[in-house]
């Protein structure tokens, strides 16, 4: 299931990256994308386990690791997006049903290819790319 951790990040990266000179404090980048500063804490905590932001203990604000163009979406996605939440199948279909009994190995293949595509495609894409495209 799709959420919106995966803009949030992105965004939260590229308001850091588009003000360098600001301390991006949770509060700050909650007002830009409009959430309540707990969220941005819980996501930039993931993106920090990433290795994709840094913080300093005693100094307000969080940082880049890498530059823009260095850091693919597909980075920023696998540190927000818990593992194999994009496609889930409902739980316990009825193995009684010939449907049921086969639907989760007849949409593994789909969702795989699906997921695939999605991954190459993120890979492709840069915090850099967004940047150009919010500025240009």
């Amino acid at each position: 299931m799709m959420n919106s951790r995966l803009a949030v990040a992105i965004h939260i990266l590229t308001l850091i990256a588009s003000n360098p000179r600001d301390v991006a404090t949770s509060e700050w980048i909650a007002g830009s994308v409009n959430t309540n500063p707990v969220v941005i804490r819980r996501i930039t905590g993931l993106l920090k386990q990433a290795g994709l932001l840094r913080t300093q203990v005693g100094v307000p604000g969080a940082e880049l690791v890498k530059t823009p163009s260095e850091i693919s979406l597909l980075e920023v996605y696998k540190a927000v997006q818990p593992k194999d939440e994009l496609f889930t199948i409902h739980e316990s279909p009825n193995p009684a049903c010939p449907v049921g009994r086969n639907i989760q190995s007849a949409l593994d293949t789909v969702f795989d290819d699906a997921r695939r595509a999605m991954e190459e495609q993120l890979e492709g894409q840069t915090v850099q790319d967004i940047m150009s495209r919010l500025f240009s």
